[in-house]
């Protein structure tokens, strides 16, 4: 696999887990998203804003967008979970974009300047991708354990795409407009 392919199969990947995940917590009601937790954030709720708030954050450095921190002005604008979802889903589609119009392996070391409090970062696109990706796997897992104390099961996320078990994940790649694969 070339390293450009490996980052598009991150991107869907991560869509896919959120979609998993997003779709087990839709089970609870938002005051068992928001009730509090133990955790890094104090409920699964807060978790997935994090999550998409620091996409949006990323996503805005890559697209040159000028936003930066501005976009953590209120982290409390959603009310309700379908919107947090489907904000999610259109961040995932944003990435996975991103990434397909990559040209090719050397664009990954292209330069992505992040605005931080008192400076402006340069890192390169794929250390900053790389970055992101493992962020969302790290805050996954904690909204995950959170999910494990609910009445719902927590789906699983700790998988990648295996042949054998394209199965087990087909209709879920066809939901999200993935490939099959």
């Amino acid at each position: 696999m070339k390293t450009l392919a490996t980052f598009h199969a991150m991107a869907q990947n991560n869509a896919w887990s959120n979609h998993r995940l997003h779709r087990a917590c839709a089970e609870l009601t938002f005051a068992e998203l928001t009730a509090e937790r133990t955790s890094f954030f104090p409920s699964i709720y807060r978790t997935l804003t994090h999550i998409l708030f620091v996409d949006w954050y990323y996503l805005d450095a890559f697209e040159r967008g000028g936003r930066g921190l501005s976009l953590f002005a209120d982290m409390d604008r959603f009310t309700d979970f379908a919107a947090l979802r489907q904000a999610q889903r259109e961040a995932d589609r944003r990435l996975l974009a991103f990434c397909e119009q990559l040209p090719d392996d050397a664009a990954l070391d292209g330069d992505v300047q992040i605005q931080r409090r008192d400076h402006v970062q340069v890192d390169r696109v794929g250390d900053v991708l790389l970055h992101l990706f493992v962020h969302q796997i790290h805050h996954r897992g904690q909204a995950h354990a959170m999910l494990a104390g609910t009445r719902v099961k927590p789906p699983q996320l700790d998988e990648f795409f295996m042949a054998e078990e394209l199965p087990l994940r087909e209709a879920e790649l066809r939901d999200l407009g993935l490939p099959v694969r």
